[in-house]
């Protein structure tokens, strides 16, 4: 029997809709064709999610110090630490620390019980570190945490500037959603605001690559263009904003713009015209903006030129704030952040009490809570006794993160409720609490479009793990608050949730959802995706807000905020000369727990890297090994040498923990400085240096079997089909390569093929048991090694043919059968596949390249590399 269920993508923001078909017990993953926010797109993470579900290092029993225990005994710690540490303490020596990851319903009871019954509100997210300067920005400027538009602006636009956001690789769907809007409109220009050239600017018709941390002088720069141009919209000015003035002053400098930003007059200037003369205009922002020292003024020097043209909540046009993760949203709505409470509430005497009521709540928080940074701090100082992470990985992702690391050792009681259990965090949990994962759980998410949709349920539940929203539940009954947390469904939960947006809600908040305050179960599991307010006469959702130029502000205008010309508070000197900035890649996610599961998801960027402009490498060849460095930590990592990064900046990616790469954690790196508004950290401009790392050795290890490596200084765990990859580099060498590759494994009789030369420091093995291949290494003083990919393939053959066999220790097929390094992971098709066959056959467009092979035919996030093969192969072909 054939079923199909309905459901939403774990990964962005974009909140992409996935349908499961089960088929006689296996499942297909495919897009939702039906969902307004992809149409059946899906990036390659959402098109490998089958990957990542597997059971391997889940989570799947309670635990108290590493011994497994039954649910009552580990609630009933949980409830008692937390009530002895607030009896001696208070309720502000308690914590939790949730995560976007979270359904709107679990981040919902979490947020009740700390500020409603414990009483404090430290409780903080995630989401802290990806868009909290923008919910600062909204509520300065709007009155009220709302992104105005929606995806179809940006089919509607005639313009969209780009800033601080690579949107090919971190909201691929939302790219092609351009890309097509590109070829159906040819009057669509893009701009692309960003300090280094990234896979977007394939897109782009112009590429501002102004000076890291100028954002707020850029766009100053244009709300006194438009001035000095005659080209605002002075009606709307008048009619619905305040604080136009201050504003404007504090735009105007001495210094011109495009000194400030470090962009040719005419080429700021071609911008400025652009944005001026295009009434439907939208601007599209991310980390590169919110994850800033001055996040919060960069949003709002944004919002200050749209609202100075009158271009907000209109179709076609807005400013665009894109989340990083599928319930950023959500966990907004509900009050996830330590400076709100729920239903767009605020730590004001009037919604304190509100809330209060609606609840019931004994004793209610009263002042605002500790943000991500300074509760781990706090935690660190001893000032903190009990913590509960939900859902998230903070000794990865939070910056400074050795610190966290030390902070949880310190902690005398720490819970984590979690799907895996050997993420970096969880080894330092005194409780671990077995929650379900993506395709188990049940409950509602909101996109970055304020469009709420479900995830639903689709694998029996594994173990004892059960959904957050229970946990907490039943935490929460067990520390005497029984009648507050009577929830046994989710659908309970939303109701509830539901109803206080609408409770004492005159239309003074756009979040009003209380047309589904009533569903039924039945209606709960049947909800189709709609856009908030959904307010009791609108059902449907609405699509667009502030169009009509009324604001949720107390007096119904928008606020123009004075924004000062500001630099990043830690600048470059000389022992620190260089400017690093983090991000995301293409095919990775958050810290991996998920998407490291999936070996074609690894396989286009295998190991962490720093991209260096080629100035900046002295005496650093591309592929070597370099040590970065901060006045916080240090990691080695491979350098990657590439003239589209700036010079004087380095890009890391902030993926890997030391689960996949012991000396890969950048966040050990990250400043913890913040934005004085919002509390968002400070990941793209941290002051560093580099310096070349020269190990004795370097090597890689392929083994059908995970093995323990724990001997060299480098070290990268990379999972591919069938096998296990370890890139490796050591300041020591065994008295015998041989002994050291036949101590690899346990198992006895293994044929070994070896080839050792002890003068040039070259060691290569192979082990074979019943004609399969089981292990191989590698061993030489310099990186320059055999390809991967091809001994990879071996893993997955029955039986090794003769020639393979003679091939292995030159780690190069006999045959032209090796397809080369992936580029596009959707299809795995490999780098000598594509080169191949655009000389062979002549191919000179994307489109032929993809009739043939398929190669960016799914997410198109290998687009840009596509064109960049047909040009290197044809040149001036390309297209």
């Amino acid at each position: 029997m054939t079923t199909s269920i309905r459901t939403t993508c774990p990964y962005c923001g974009v909140g992409c809709g996935i349908t499961a078909t089960q088929d006689h017990g296996s499942i297909q993953f495919s897009g939702d064709k039906q969902h307004p926010a992809n149409f059946g797109r899906l990036c390659s993470k959402g098109a490998a999610v089958g990957d990542t579900l597997s059971l391997e290092n889940r989570l799947l029993y309670p635990q108290i110090q590493g011994r497994q225990v039954d649910w009552d005994q580990a609630l009933a710690a949980v409830a008692d630490g937390f009530q002895q540490v607030i009896a001696e303490y208070g309720p502000d020596a308690v914590a939790f620390y949730l995560s976007g990851q979270l359904l709107t319903e679990d981040y919902y009871v979490a947020n009740k019980l700390m500020k409603g019954f414990i009483g404090s509100a430290n409780v903080d997210t995630n989401s802290r570190l990806c868009m909290s300067s923008s919910v600062a920005g909204h509520k300065r400027a709007f009155g009220e945490d709302v992104v105005p538009g929606n995806y179809e602006d940006l089919e509607q636009a005639d313009l969209i500037v780009l800033v601080g956001s690579n949107l090919a690789w971190c909201h691929p769907v939302l790219y092609q959603r351009i890309r097509a809007a590109r070829e159906s409109n040819p009057q669509l220009q893009v701009v692309v605001v960003d300090p280094r050239r990234t896979a977007t600017c394939d897109l782009a018709d112009m590429h501002l690559a102004i000076k890291p941390g100028s954002d707020t002088a850029l766009f100053n720069g244009l709300l006194n263009y438009l001035h000095q141009h005659d080209q605002l919209d002075t009606s709307y000015i008048a009619a619905h904003t305040n604080g136009f003035d201050k504003a404007l002053a504090s735009a105007q400098s001495d210094i011109p713009p495009a000194a400030r930003c470090g962009v040719a007059s005419a080429v700021l200037e071609q911008f400025y015209a652009q944005f001026a003369k295009t009434e439907k205009t939208v601007t599209v922002y991310s980390q590169g903006v919110n994850q800033s020292s001055y996040g919060t003024d960069k949003v709002n020097a944004i919002i200050n030129c749209h609202l100075a043209t009158g271009r907000v909540g209109k179709l076609g046009s807005g400013p665009f704030s894109v989340t990083g993760q599928p319930n950023a949203m959500g966990g907004r709505e509900v009050g996830g952040l330590a400076n709100t409470l729920a239903a767009h509430r605020d730590f004001d005497a009037a919604d304190i009490d509100s809330v209060g009521r609606f609840w019931q709540a004994e004793r209610m928080a009263s002042t605002p809570g500790l943000k991500a940074v300074d509760l781990f701090q706090a935690v660190g100082e001893g000032r903190i006794k009990a913590l509960w992470i939900m859902a998230t990985n903070p000794v990865v992702s939070l910056p400074d993160a050795d610190s966290v690391r030390a902070a949880l050792k310190r902690c005398p009681l720490v819970v984590v409720s979690e799907v895996n259990a050997n993420t970096d965090t969880a080894a330092y949990a005194d409780i671990l609490l077995p929650a379900l994962a993506w395709g188990e759980k049940d409950g509602t998410v909101t996109n970055s479009e304020r469009r709420i949709s479900r995830q639903r349920a689709l694998l029996p539940l594994p173990g004892e793990a059960r959904s957050d929203w229970w946990i907490v539940t039943q935490v929460a009954q067990r520390m005497g608050f029984e009648q507050a947390f009577p929830y046994e469904s989710p659908d309970a939960v939303f109701r509830e949730h539901a109803a206080l947006s609408g409770f004492e809600n005159d239309g003074a908040r756009a979040f009003d959802i209380s047309s589904l305050a009533n569903l039924s179960p039945a209606e709960y599991d049947a909800l189709e995706p709609l856009q908030w307010p959904v307010p009791a006469n609108q059902p449907n959702g609405t699509t667009r807000l502030f169009g009509d130029g009324f604001y949720t502000t107390t007096d119904r205008r928008a606020r123009f905020i004075a924004i000062d010309q500001r630099q990043p508070v830690n600048a470059p000197d000389a022992e620190f000369p260089l400017i690093l900035n983090t991000g995301r890649i293409r095919d990775q996610w958050h810290t991996m727990t998920r998407t490291g599961k999936s070996a074609r998801l690894s396989a286009h960027t295998p190991e962490p890297y720093a991209e260096l402009h080629p100035v900046d490498a002295v005496g650093i060849d591309d592929g070597k090994l370099i040590k970065l460095k901060s006045r916080w930590g240090q990691v080695l990592l491979r350098a990657r040498l590439n003239d589209g990064q700036q010079p004087g900046s380095v890009f890391v990616p902030m993926h890997w923990s030391q689960e996949y790469a012991a000396t890969g954690c950048i966040d050990a790196v990250v400043n913890p400085v913040t934005d004085p508004f919002s509390g968002q950290p400070e990941s793209k401009h941290t002051p560093v240096c580099i310096m070349p790392y020269r190990p004795v050795w370097y090597g890689f290890v392929l083994s059908r079997e995970p093995l323990n490596l724990s001997n060299s200084t480098y070290r990268v765990s990379v999972r591919g089909d069938g096998y296990w990859r370890y890139e490796l580099a050591g300041e020591t060498q065994p008295a015998d390569w041989g002994d050291w590759a036949r101590s690899l494994s346990q198992v006895s009789g293994w044929q070994w093929l070896d080839y050792a030369d002890h003068a040039a420091g070259r060691y290569r093995a192979a082990a074979i048991a019943q004609e399969r291949l089981q292990l191989c290494a590698f061993i030489a003083p310099q990186p320059l090694l055999p390809p991967r990919e091809w001994l990879g393939g071996l893993f997955g053959q029955a039986t090794l043919e003769e020639t393979e066999r003679l091939a292995l220790l030159a780690g190069r097929a006999a045959t032209q059968n090796d397809a080369g390094p992936i580029v596009c992971s959707c299809f795995q098709v490999g780098l000598n596949t594509l080169t191949g066959a655009i000389r062979e056959q002549g191919l000179v467009t994307t489109k032929a390249l993809g009739e043939t092979l398929r190669a960016g035919t799914n997410c198109g996030s290998c687009l840009p590399e596509l064109r960049g093969l047909i040009a290197q192969c044809q040149p001036g072909q390309a297209a």
